[in-house]
Parts: C-alpha cells; structure tokens; sequence
C-alpha cells in the first residue's frame, strides 16, 4: 500500500505540471493555451480571415507600452462580416500580456486614401465592437483636398457621433503620427522602423499554438498512462508478469518517443522565433517576439519537467514489476524444488531395509550413494535458491515477509535431507559393521572346523603328534579374540538402533555356532592334553581273538580303516566320530553357502520385480497423461481454434491404438503383475496368460509411420505447445508417442534378468517361455512393418496366412522355359530380393531406397512374384556354398538359388520351410486315409480321363509318404493341400517312381509334385484325356472284382505300368 500511496503522489505531481502557469500563449489570459474551461480562438482556426491583414498586431508599442493594433488602408473593410471581424479582434487583444492588455490598445487606421464616409463608418464599426481596453485612437484622414476639408467640417459638426471612451485625434500626415508613437514602433507603410511580415506572423502564431496543444496533449497522454501504470495489479504467475512489463516497456518508449518529439518541435520553433533578431542589423526586437520567445522557452520547461517527473515514476513503476518477476520466478522455483523435495522426502523415508547379509548391505549402501548423487542436483538447486531469496531480502524486495518464511522452509528441507541421508549412512554402516563381524565370527568358525577336520587321527596318538596339534589348537584359539563375538549381550546394545527380529536371530544363530564349535574344540584340547601328558610305553603285539571280531555288532567301514591306521582303541572311537563331525560341518558350511547364495538370488529377484512394477506404473501414469492432456484436449471446444487444419479428424491416426495399450495395462496387466510381488520367480505365468493381448502393440507399430509423419507436419501447432505447457512436460508429445514401442522392448530386458536369477526356481521354465512369447512378438511386430511397406500385390496379404519370416537374399534363376542364354547369364548375376515367407506362400520382392527421416526412412518393397506353397519343393545344400539353398516350382520348373548372409539365416529358412511341408505333408496323409476309407470298394481300373484332381493327389501322397520312409530317396518330401472334391471310382493307384525331372541333390523338398493336368501337353494346346506315364505305381485299394481278364490287385501292391491303352486300359 505505501508503493501505491508513493506512485499516487508521483501521477498528482505529474499531472500538476502542465497547469501551474495557466496565462496564455502570450501571458494574456489565465484560460488561454494550457488549461481553459473555453475553447480559445487559434490561428489556425481563423487563418483565412488573419490572412486578410483588414488588422494586425505589428508587436509596436506606445510611449506608456500600450499595444498597437493597425488597420492599414482596406477598400473592402465595409464588406468584411461582423463574425470575422469579431474574431480578427478577439484574437489579437488576446495575444499581448496581461499587463500589456490593462494598460489599452493603441489604435492606428490608415485611411489616407479612403472617403470621409468610409473613415466615418469604419471608426463607428470599430469603436462598437472592439473587445478590449482602448487607450487612443489615431486616425490618418483621406489625403485628398476635397476629402480633408470634407473630413475636417463633418469631424467638427459629428463629433458627438464619435464620442468614445478614448479619444479619437484625426491626423493629417504621417509625421503627426510620429508624435505620438516613436516611428521605431510602427511598421515601414506607416513611416517606421519595425520590422514586421504579415506571414511570417502568421506561421510563427500557428506554430506556437500547435505547441502548446502538443505540450497539453502530452501531458494528458501521461497523465493516462500513469493512471494505468497505478491501477495495474501485479500478476501472480511468470509468464503474465513478464507480459505486463513488456507491454508497460513498450507504452513507455512510445510516450518517451512523444516527448522527444515534442522537445525537438518546441526547439524548432524557438530557433525559427530566433532567427530575425540573428540575421538583423541591429540587435533590437519588439515586445511581440520576445513574448513569444518567453512563451516556447516556458513550455519546454513544462516539457522537461513533466519527462523528469515521469522518468521518476516509471524508475519506481519498473523496480516494482521487475521485482514482481523476480518474486515470481523465485515462487515457481520455490514450488518446483518443493514438489521434487517432497517426493525425495518420501522416496528417503522408504530406504527402511537395513540388509540381511554382508553382500546385501553393500548394494543397498550403493543405492543410498546412487539415490543421493541424483538427489544432489534438487538439493543444490534449493540451496541456491535460498541464496537467490536472501539476495532479494538484501536489495529490499517489496515482498520481503513473502519471501523469507521460503527461504527458511528450503533450507530446512535441504538440511532434513542431509541429516536423513546421514542417519541413513550410519545404519547401514552400523549394519555393515554387524554383518562383516558376523562374517569374520563364521569364516573363523569354519576355518576352525577345517582345522579338526585336517588334523590326523593316527599322529595325534604319539605324544609328539598331540602336542603338535594342541598346538595348533591353541594358537587357532588365540585367534578368536579378534574374530569372535565376545558377548552376545554387547552386541545387542551396540547394535540396538538397526537389531530387528531377524537380524537378531541371525546373530543368535551365529553366536551359537560359535559357541558349539568352542565346545569341540576344548574337548580336543582336553583330549589331546591328556595324550600329551600320558608316558609312553612299549606295546607288544597280540594277536587279535577272532571271538573279539564276532562280538563287534556290524563294524562300519570307518571303523575298519580306523583299525588298519592305529593302533589305540581310543583311536578307533574318535575316528568315525571326527569323520562324521567334519563331514557335518562340510555339509553344514555347503548348505550355509548354498542359502546365502540362493537369498541374495532371491533379493536380485526381488529388486528386478520391484524395477518392473515401478516402470510399469511410470508407463500406465505416462499413457494417461497423454491420453488426457492431448488425446482428449483435441476433441475441446476451447482447443479447437489452436488445431492447425491438418489434425482436424487425425487423433487415431495421432495416437493409434494407444488407449486400448493404456486400458490393457491400467486394468489388467499392472493388477495381476501386483499378484507376483512376493513370487516374483513365478512372474513368468503372467506373461503367458496374456501374450494374446499384447498382440495390440503390433498394430500400434503399424501405424507409427503414419502419425510419425503427422507429427512432423504439424509439430508446431500452438496446440501441441499449450498442452505442454499445461502438462509441464519438460518433452515434446512425439517422445511420449514413443513409450509403448519402448515399453514392449523392455520386457524382454526385464525377462532375461528375472531368468537369470531363477534358473533353479519354480517358474524358470515359463520364464524362459515367456521370454521367447516376448521376443516374437518383437519379431512379428518387426516382421509386420516390413509387410505394409509391400507394394504392387494385388490380392490380399491376409489370404496367405500368418507371415513366418521375412529377409534379404541373392537370388538366381534357372528356369526351364528360359532361354538357354538368358538362364546361363542368370546363373552369374543375383537378384536382391526381400523374401516374405507366409504359410501358403513365398513372396519376392524388391526393397526400395530408403527416404525421409525417422519412421519415414522405413523401406518399402514392391511385389515381384510370388510361389504357392503348395506347388513349392527346397533343396537343402547346394553344392560349392554353404549358405545357398534351392526354392523351386512345379517339379523344377522353376528353380530359384538362394544365398543367405549367413549359414545360421539359411538353416533357419529352410528348417521354417520343412515345417510347412511336414505340414501340409500330414494334412494330406490325413485327408487320403479318409478317401482310402470310402473308396474300398473301388476297382484298380485305369480312369477315363486323367484331369482328375484326385488321382495327381492320390500319387502325390502316396509317392510322398514312400519317400518320407525311404532313407535312400533322393527326393525327399512332397506334399499339396487336400481337395475338397472326392475320388472317383478307379482312380486308386500311387505312382512310386521318381519323375523324370527329379532333382538328383540331397536334401529335397517339394510341396507337389508336377500335377498331370499341367503337361507339356497340355501347354500345347491338348485339351484330351491324359495317360499315365510308364512307371511303379502302389495300389491304394483292393480290387477283386472284374471279367476273366482282369488283374486282382491289394491294397499295397507294387505294379510296373508298361503302356495305357487309348481306351485307358492298362
């Protein structure tokens, strides 16, 4: 409030400026030019009657300094109207100063060349309307005999007619005149010396009235602005303050910019009023100019002081906004390092785990190191902040109650942190402390068990030997001063602050060990004392009694080798029983190892579980806030005028399936993952259970080229910059835009780890399935983008099935219908190809150059041809490159070599093609035995014609499941779909011999065999019946039936068919 009272004072001084002289232009009349209830007359207003020049004020003075006013000789004054007289007159008595104007006017009317009635009437019209204070008035009469005597005789006989205040004195010359006004005063056509221009009078008046209304002008100008500037309230946010400076910074340089020019003007003119009295030849000027002089130099004083007043104002005006800002930006700051500070706050208070081993306590200490370097740059940016709030305290900011308490408040938080992260230093090193005393008290108590275990038996029986190994003994023991546990109590005092319920059975645990190998050990001691002390004497060998044997109830293996190593009875008790110990504490210490390594197995689970959880929220709250802060901003009334035309109607091609992505994740995925957290070994059922959905990220990634390509176009939409704003993403949208492809690559990362960890667990095996489900998916999402950047096909690619597998290969060609230049050319010179491997077919194609950037540099094929898989065979390994493999057609019809980048992509293409033939292989067994089925009855008769499908079939399948069985074929597999139309009747023989045009390399192929209604006959034109060719041929169906002539045949029968009869007899 007192910096408003203050500015309020400034804007009243400021508007008090220009009204603090109120006289006139020429210090006249209080209402005249700065501040006047009347509009005043200006010359500007009256020019064309000042150009008249029916009276001017030449700026000549009486001997008292009366102004004088002349009316030089004007034929036309009789015809001149009384408004424009009127005002001539009112403006002119207006001009002179105050002082001036009280003492009267002077009036001189030169009438020397005019009649007596025309004096008469203009000294009549002039003493009735003139508006001001008359001193005298000099008439000059008519010069002409006639008229002077005229003049004298009507003067004496009318001189009641001219009775006026003043005395009016008739003059007969110029020289009369001169007594009484000194010719120094009266312009050259009244015989003076003054100098005097009509126009340049003229000019010099509107000038300095035009002025005079600029300074009243600028002055009111700035009277408003400082209003403005008063009544503006402080904005409460960044943005909206720095705008109001800026706006408030630009008004001021145009109202300086006013000023200038108003300052430049007034200096004009004045030069201009200077100029006469420089270029004159005596230094003497008339009251009138100096008038005028005093007048501009009076306004540009006002000017001045009216820029210093301001300049004041606006200096207290912009401290206040810039300090406005600086409060603002301190606030946002303040806020933004609060959030993060709270949200360190909280992440801190979590670290509550203290370890549970040695190795444990290490990685959580490197967590807390790691937490606290990321947590440094909030804590520093705080600390700097407090600096910057002090710094405003210390330039007396306006806001100084507002900004302390932040400053208190973010050097507190910043110390909270450092004392909390301090605090949480010393518990974990406290707990590292009790952990690696904990370790050093176990390995001392297994390198203790190791000693028993290493000592022999047989040495220590001699006095010598026991007191070797009591030595030992003892010198272990000494050891045991550092590296044991002294009092179990102790501990649990020292380690109070970190001593929870496990951690303190495991030290009771550990306590106890060592307690019970103590115990071991002093019986040793004590054992091995008394064979030290015991004298030794001579032993005489005796035979053993074989009753001694006998009683001896099943003597163990131990005991045996215990009587062959020794020769003391006490010697074989210990023996087994030292064995037994040591293998106890082997088998104590492996299975110790073996669960710390299986728990800290389990701790990695666990943090690996915790890192998929956390990320997956991160991921599900990122798809909300976009979907939220864009998605459904796009559809906002409010919004729609900050679309660009080109998102009109382009939020799915924008975001694709993105929302169904989100409710995938939100409602089901992030819940059942939840399930898991304390079996995270097991997470790997959760994946299966819902591979299917996540099916939606392919068409998600097949749809990221398009709105890749939107983003690009319209990424500068205002749109898209406000919903940032609001969302405060510190990213653009397309990055956002970029999570679920992300996100899907990640779960394989997440996979191998969780595997890693778990091979021996439950769940490893769906874990590892798991993570082959997830990597193809990533192959068929992969895949998928390559198959709709196809282009020229012409049918639908859904038609051909699922696609299997997709790359690039050389490609020759040996076709049998090609000319034999073209094939041999063909043989040396590869064709790229892009091969798309479906379940019914095989496609070619050729891969484009890649253009644009980003997803828009994607490649695009254009479709070549294509092979059913039907009619396709594969050959294995072709000779001279083991990366090579032949595709080819209806019987090798058509062969295509293909050469693959390397041996590993080769026998994956092949193994991948060998499945659909065994495939298709199968379903043509099936369908066969079903035709076998309904068809017993049929007769092995040749067929009337030979364009049945069923018999090619029949053939087919039967010379396949012979070669399949056959380890010396060398045609390997053949199969074709099953047709829906039925055999006939007589069609049931399977030819078994390879066809002519077999392929004679390892490792065939083929999904057909050449089908007989695609003969060269056929090509040639034949439309007829087709016969057999010569050949083995395996009969299908028992035939029995027939004349005296006919062949009984069975089912399985091998025949040779030599010739078929025109009437399609065998």
């Amino acid at each position: 409030m007192a910096e408003k009272g203050a500015s309020r004072r400034t804007l009243r001084r400021l508007w008090s400026l220009p009204r603090r002289r109120r006289g006139a232009v020429g210090h006249s009349r209080p209402d005249e030019i700065m501040h006047q209830d009347i509009v005043p007359l200006c010359a500007a207003d009256i020019q064309d009657q000042l150009k008249k020049r029916f009276a001017y004020l030449s700026g000549g003075r009486g001997q008292d300094g009366s102004p004088v006013i002349t009316f030089p000789d004007y034929p036309a004054f009789s015809e001149i109207p009384d408004k424009e007289f009127q005002n001539v007159m009112t403006y002119l008595t207006g001009i002179p100063s105050l002082q001036d104007t009280g003492i009267g006017f002077i009036l001189v009317i030169d009438r020397r060349r005019d009649k007596w009635t025309s004096v008469k009437a203009s000294v009549l019209r002039i003493a009735a309307s003139f508006p001001a204070n008359l001193q005298l008035v000099l008439v000059l009469r008519p010069t002409g005999f006639f008229q002077r005597t005229l003049s004298d005789i009507a003067f004496k006989f009318n001189r009641d007619d001219f009775k006026m205040k003043v005395p009016v004195i008739m003059l007969s010359s110029v020289p009369d005149l001169h007594g009484y006004i000194d010719k120094s005063q009266l312009t050259e056509d009244l015989g003076g010396t003054l100098d005097y221009c009509h126009s340049r009078w003229l000019c010099q008046r509107t000038a300095i009235e035009s002025f005079a209304v600029m300074v009243k002008q600028t002055a009111q100008m700035l009277q408003s602005f400082g209003t403005e500037l008063a009544e503006t309230e402080l904005p409460n946010d960044v943005q909206s303050t720095s705008s109001v400076l800026c706006a408030h910074t630009e008004k001021k340089d145009k109202a300086k910019e006013d000023l200038r020019l108003a300052l430049k003007e007034g200096h004009s003119i004045l030069e201009s009023l200077r100029e006469p009295q420089a270029e004159g030849p005596e230094p003497g000027v008339n009251q009138d100019q100096l008038d005028n002089q005093a007048t501009v130099q009076r306004l540009l004083a006002q000017l001045n002081e009216t820029e210093a007043a301001f300049d004041e104002f606006w200096a207290k005006h912009q401290q206040k906004l810039e300090q406005c800002l600086q409060l603002r930006h301190f606030e946002q700051g303040f806020r933004e390092v609060k959030v993060v500070l709270d949200t360190v706050s909280q992440k801190i208070a979590a670290f509550t785990d203290i370890g549970n081993s040695l190795a444990h306590v290490e990685h959580l200490l490197r967590d807390l190191d790691s937490f606290e370097e990321r947590s440094n740059v909030a804590v520093e940016r705080a600390r700097a902040l407090s600096l910057d709030g002090e710094q405003l305290i210390k330039n007396k900011h306006y806001a100084v109650d507002s900004i302390h308490p932040k400053c208190q408040e973010l050097r507190h938080l910043c110390d909270q942190f450092s004392a909390e992260i301090a605090r949480r230093r010393g518990l974990l090193s406290k707990s590292l402390e009790l952990h690696r005393r904990l370790e050093t008290s176990m390995k001392w108590c297994d390198e203790g068990i190791y000693l028993l275990a290493s000592q022999p038996v047989d040495k220590c029986q001699s006095q010598d030997g026991a007191e070797a190994a009591l030595q030992e003994i003892e010198k272990f023991l000494e050891t045991g001063t550092e590296n044991k546990i002294q009092e179990l109590s102790a501990i649990y005092k020292e380690y109070e602050s970190i001593l929870n319920q496990d951690l303190m059975e495991h030290v009771r645990k550990v306590f106890q060990k060592q307690a019970s190998m103590e115990e071991v050990f002093h019986r040793r001691q004590a054992s091995l004392k008394k064979l030290a002390a015991r004298q030794t004497r001579p032993v005489q060998p005796v035979a053993p009694r074989p009753e001694a044997l006998a009683k001896s109830p099943c003597p163990s293996p131990g005991i045996r080798r215990g009587s062959e190593n020794s020769s003391s009875e006490g010697a074989l008790r210990r023996g087994p029983y030292r064995r037994a110990k040591s293998e106890m504490s082997e088998s104590r210490q492996s299975r110790g190892s073996a669960g710390e390594e299986e728990e800290s197995l389990a701790i990695l689970r666990r943090h690996v579980m915790s890192e998929l959880l956390d990320t997956e929220r991160a991921y599900v709250e990122e798809l909300l806030c976009v979907l939220e802060g864009y998605a459904a901003e796009m559809d906002n009334p409010l919004m729609a005028h900050l679309l660009s035309t080109g998102l009109h109607n382009k939020k799915d091609v924008l975001f694709g399936n993105m929302e169904e992505i989100y409710h995938f994740h939100n409602r089901i995925f992030l819940r059942e993952l939840e399930n898991y957290t304390d079996c995270p070994e097991l997470v790997g059922r959760c994946f299966l259970e819902r591979m299917e959905d996540f099916q939606i990220y392919e068409k998600y990634c097949q749809n990221k080229p398009r709105s890749e390509s939107l983003w690009r176009q319209c990424s500068d939409c205002a749109f898209f910059q406000e919903c940032q704003r609001k969302l405060d993403h510190k990213l653009s949208l397309d990055s956002y835009l970029l999570k679920p492809v992300q996100r899907i690559t990640k779960y394989q990362l997440l996979l191998k780890e969780m595997l890693k960890y778990s091979k021996n667990c439950e769940g490893a095996e769906d874990l590892q399935e798991a993570l082959s489900s997830i990597l193809g998916i990533l192959k068929a999402v992969n895949d998928s983008m390559h198959l709709i950047a196809i282009t020229g096909y012409d049918g639908n690619l859904g038609d051909l099935g699922k696609l299997l597998m997709q790359g690039s290969f050389s490609v020759w060609t040996d076709h049998k219908r090609g000319h034999t230049k073209v094939k041999e050319l063909a043989r040396f010179k590869p064709m790229q190809r892009h091969l798309f491997l479906h379940e019914k077919a095989v496609l070619f194609c050729k891969k484009r150059e890649e253009n644009g950037e980003g997803y828009e540099k994607a490649p695009s094929y254009s479709y070549k041809q294509s092979l059913n898989m039907a009619a396709v065979g594969i050959t294995e390994n072709v000779k001279g490159d083991a990366k090579k493999f032949e595709i080819w057609y209806n019987a090798r019809e058509e062969v295509y070599i293909v050469q693959a980048p390397t041996p590993e992509i080769k026998a994956a293409w092949v193994n991948e093609i060998r499945k659909v033939l065994t495939s298709q292989l199968q379903a043509c067994r099936e369908a066969s035995q079903h035709r076998a089925l309904e068809q017993s009855h049929s007769l092995p008769l040749p067929a009337p014609t030979s364009t049945s499908p069923s018999r090619g079939n029949s053939r087919n399948i039967k010379k396949l499941e012979e070669r399949k069985t056959d380890p010396l074929s060398l045609e390997g597999y053949s199969s074709s779909a099953p047709l829906s139309k039925p055999p006939e009747k007589g069609k049931g023989w399977s030819k078994t011999s390879h066809s002519l045009e077999a392929p004679e390399d390892d490792g065939g192929w083929s999904s057909a065999e050449e089908q007989i209604n695609s003969s060269d006959a056929e090509e040639d034109g034949g439309v007829g019946p087709k016969k057999l060719v010569p050949g083995k041929y395996t009969v299908v169906a028992d035939h029995e039936k027939g004349g005296p002539d006919a062949l009984i045949v069975r089912s399985g029968d091998v025949v040779e068919l030599v010739q078929e009869g025109d009437e399609g007899l065998w």
